[in-house]
């Protein structure tokens, strides 16, 4: 509910946008399955993510599920023919992997059924990184709260956790080169080019030399303007759950009617049901 209730908080109409729990549409562990069945061990083990999680000692209690999960992933794509998937720099391989099983699919059984999708990677801040440590993806999974900014903080939290964001001692550059081997300041750089719907380039040639000191309230300002809307919207939908549980009832039974026959299709071409 809290992070539907962000959606909509942050603008995604529910008559444009088919907000749905992946778990009330079968069709996605359906041909999740089939995919299982088509996709290669050595595409898995390839996957960044799984690698990442299964170092070491931890490969050998790692699930099946987690080593799968991505042919689920092409299957939440595919079971909707989408062609088209943005993303954020970081799940580039999972649509290059669901083209990889689109191509083999289609090519094993002599149709020309699921589509290549294409990533779509759009805006300065495709990667956002830490707060604590700019080498590193912002995340959730992350122990320190501090490290993030989550869309349930208000407005004086944002304000905390950007002035108590990791910097270096120099100033910011004017030039973008300036920012290389830098990652703390180019991420905060990201983030507000992002917010302000502008370009490094317009960043750096504004806040050019300026201390991080006098940059960090300029984040501030319109950090806060962006986000902390979102989040007091967000306190007032979560007062009334039922209300979200309709939009995501009925962005199911959209998501199913879309879904269903391309389902239907993929078992024909599989023989497992008659035509």
């Amino acid at each position: 509910r809290e992070l539907a209730a962000g959606y909509l908080a942050a603008g995604l109409d529910p008559a444009k946008s088919i907000l749905f729990n992946q778990s009330q549409v079968s069709a996605h562990a359906e041909l999740g399955w089939v995919f299982n069945c088509v996709a290669r061990m050595g595409w898995m083990n390839r996957m960044t993510q799984w690698k990442d999680k299964t170092s070491g000692k931890n490969a050998e209690q790692a699930s099946l599920g987690l080593f799968a999960y991505p042919s689920l992933m092409a299957a939440d794509i595919l079971v909707y023919h989408a062609t088209h998937v943005p993303v954020g720099e970081d799940q580039k391989q999972h649509v290059e992997l669901t083209r990889d099983i689109a191509t083999k699919f289609n090519h094993d059984y002599g149709v020309d059924f699921f589509p290549i999708t294409e990533p779509v990677i759009e805006g300065v801040a495709t990667r956002v990184m830490s707060l604590r440590d700019g080498s590193k993806k912002m995340s959730k999974s992350d122990p320190s709260d501090m490290s993030r900014i989550n869309m349930t903080d208000d407005a004086e939290t944002i304000a905390k956790k950007i002035r108590k964001a990791k910097t270096d001692p120099d100033g910011l550059p004017s030039e973008v080169a300036g920012l290389e081997d830098r990652p703390e300041a180019r991420n905060l750089v990201n983030i507000y080019a992002a917010l302000a719907n502008s370009s490094i380039e317009a960043v750096l040639s504004h806040a050019g030399g300026k201390q991080f000191s006098e940059f960090k309230p300029m984040l501030v300002d319109i950090a806060v303007a962006k986000l902390a809307p979102i989040s007091t919207e967000m306190a007032q939908l979560m007062r009334d759950p039922a209300a979200i549980d309709q939009v995501l009832k009925d962005g199911a039974d959209r998501a199913g009617k879309i879904a269903a026959p391309i389902l239907e299709k993929t078992y024909n071409i599989v023989g497992m049901l008659k035509s």
